[in-house]
């Protein structure tokens, strides 16, 4: 008997990004997630169970990914407002392949409204900490807003900037953390 092949799933939702951001959101189907993969359906729906999993853990992977590198950007024990410094330095790292990744996940999300309320949620948790009650709640909410409205300005072309004026606006960022 056969030993069972397996199926890499970190191939496959990068199949699966790649796939939205040739032919946009409505191509993530199951069937072409598994052609571009090079797996039968089953085998994927075996991995996945459903289009909504396989979409969540696009989701999953994406935050896991952010949550690291901001975790990496600030160390042991970091204050509030060392982890929205980092959290701005992780919104100023991501380059054009990132970035068209988050273009294809957002295109992706207007389509739920479950997935859409993930986001919500992970966004709350970031903001939880960033009370308007003090000054310092303040800034690091700021802050946030700001690399965040510029990361998604950037992803959705709608300005275009170098890499030195990219890095000069995030610097000015994580002063408003600080």
């Amino acid at each position: 008997m056969a030993r069972p092949r397996t199926i890499d799933r970190d191939n496959v939702l990068d199949c699966a990004e790649q796939l939205v951001q040739r032919r946009g959101a409505a191509a993530l189907t199951l069937d072409a997630v598994a052609k571009e993969a090079g797996i039968t359906k089953g085998g994927l729906q075996y991995c996945f169970g459903s289009k909504d999993d396989l979409v969540t853990a696009l989701i999953d992977r994406w935050i896991a990914g952010f949550d690291a590198q901001v975790a990496r950007n600030a160390g042991a024990s970091p204050t509030i407002a060392g982890r929205v410094a980092a959290y701005v330095a992780a919104c100023g790292q991501y380059d054009a392949a990132g970035h068209a990744r988050m273009v294809g996940m957002l295109v992706t999300l207007l389509q739920s409204p479950r997935y859409l309320q993930r986001m919500r949620a992970w966004y709350a948790g970031w903001f939880h900490d960033c009370t308007p009650d003090s000054d310092a709640g303040r800034r690091a909410r700021t802050a946030i807003f700001a690399a965040e409205g510029a990361f998604f300005l950037r992803s959705l072309g709608f300005i275009e900037m170098d890499e030195a004026e990219w890095q000069n606006v995030f610097a000015d960022f994580q002063k408003l953390a600080s």
